[in-house]
């Protein structure tokens, strides 16, 4: 079997193994976690041959392909498990089957995060078949807990700290090659994640005297809840462009045609007018330039004919760069405005820094993005979604998150959702990227 067969029936074997996390970890499978780290051995002999593979964390790896020199190393991340389905009946293929059809591998985890494992092992294998030696150590984080924020990073981080390990670079999942994200920009762009956002829990706990539904009470824990939440949707939080959003304007604005390239090419100039303009542009684009409120879940009264003497909403919240927990916990306060509804920290990370697109290891994305994908434009932004990266960027300075593979908006919107799928061919040239990037070390 050639390498590109090998990647392709390497994911449908991982994504059939269904190694979902749950945030009770009572309610979690780990031998599937066994079956998946055996199924990696089979799929990739000469990786954990060659490598110091060690397990981590109960189910994570953390992997070290030694180098030929002692600069410093390069440090490559994914995650083995994956959200779970909801509802398989309304996909098109089972989610779990590793179906190929029509040029498309589909299933749960293809684009998050299975696909750049399975990617990231083949560029290796395939390197190592070869007689290639990286240039500088390599270390590859696979982490077990991704999805409900588990500690299998942190203990990734902890582990290097202690070895007194420096890398150069870390690159994690994040970004993608897309299309049409901007307004008047028809190359397609390889947009990499220079920070996140931070990621913030937050309880709201309304209470009320509760009763019997047919003599109900105004303004009862309910009708509080309710207004509370109407009143966090009709306030947004206010938006502004950090610098790596005005960076990535202008990045773009030079491949952009008119009006839209005057625009972008002057973000920074514009920055006022662009903050108001770019949120009534789409709910992505919104979530570019502000600190975003989601209602996730709520719950009320045991009964249906009881009047719940509690209510409660959980609000998740991605807290801009230049914003703190602190700052956005304050507003939800003054915002929700009640007395009676508490509002309570559940958990709170910081944004992270922002990484430098002004030095060489930017310039190496860049160049194996350009001899990968030619024509792409490569763009810094600030990453919506919270990655293990983060953990890795709280102690380097150098973290990117990019996932070199195509997506459309369909398919972007699959990751978390319905149909998970990834072009074949988008697969093999995500090998090639990361094959491209470590030759180049």
């Amino acid at each position: 079997m050639n390498g590109d067969d090998a990647a392709v029936e390497a994911l449908r074997a991982l994504i059939r193994i269904p190694t979902v996390s749950d945030w009770d970890p009572a309610k979690e499978d780990r031998a599937v976690f066994e079956t998946l780290l055996a199924e990696l051995r089979a799929r990739f002999p000469r990786l954990h041959s060659t490598c110091e593979v060690e397990r981590i964390s109960g189910d994570a790896l953390l992997v070290r392909w030694p180098g030929l020199t002692r600069e410093a190393p390069v440090v490559l991340m994914a995650h083995l498990d994956v959200v779970p389905v909801d509802d398989p009946s309304v996909w098109t293929h089972p989610p779990f089957a590793g179906e190929l059809v029509d040029g498309h591998v589909w299933g749960r985890g293809a684009l998050d995060c299975k696909g750049s494992l399975v990617a990231t092992c083949q560029a290796v294998e395939d390197l190592i078949e070869d007689g290639v030696t990286p240039g500088r150590d390599v270390w590859l984080s696979f982490g077990c807990n991704e999805e409900v924020s588990g500690r299998a990073a942190k203990d990734a981080v902890a582990i290097l700290r202690d070895r007194a390990v420096e890398p150069w670079f870390v690159v994690d999942e994040g970004g993608a090659i897309v299309q049409g994200a901007l307004p008047g920009v028809a190359a397609p762009m390889a947009v990499v994640g220079v920070s996140e956002k931070g990621t913030v829990d937050v309880e709201l706990v309304a209470r009320g005297d509760g009763g019997h539904a047919s003599a109900p009470r105004r303004m009862g824990a309910t009708s509080r809840l309710a207004r509370a939440i109407l009143r966090l949707e009709r306030r947004p939080f206010p938006s502004h462009l950090p610098d790596a959003t005005v960076d990535m304007l202008e990045r773009a604005g030079a491949h952009a045609r008119m009006p839209y390239a005057a625009v972008f090419g002057h973000a920074r100039r514009l920055r006022p007018v662009l903050s108001r303009v770019l949120p009534r542009l789409g709910h992505e684009t919104a979530a570019l330039t502000r600190t975003t409120v989601a209602v996730t879940q709520l719950s009320g009264s045991p009964g249906a004919n009881v009047i719940a003497a509690t209510a409660r909403a959980h609000v998740n919240m991605r807290v801009m760069v230049g914003e703190t927990v602190a700052g956005a916990i304050a507003r939800i306060r003054s915002t929700v405005k009640d007395p009676h509804v508490e509002v309570t920290l559940v958990s709170g990370d910081e944004p992270s820094p922002v990484s430098p697109t002004d030095d060489t290891a930017y310039a190496l994305l860049e160049s194996t993005l350009a001899d990968v994908f030619p024509g792409t434009v490569a763009v810094p932004y600030v990453m919506l979604a919270a990655t293990d990266s983060r953990h890795f960027h709280r102690v380097w300075p150098r973290v990117y998150r990019f996932t070199p593979f195509r997506m459309t908006d369909a398919q972007r919107a699959s990751i978390h959702g319905v149909d998970e799928r990834i072009g074949v061919d988008d697969l093999l040239d995500g090998v090639r990227w990361y094959r491209r990037l470590l030759e180049q070390l």
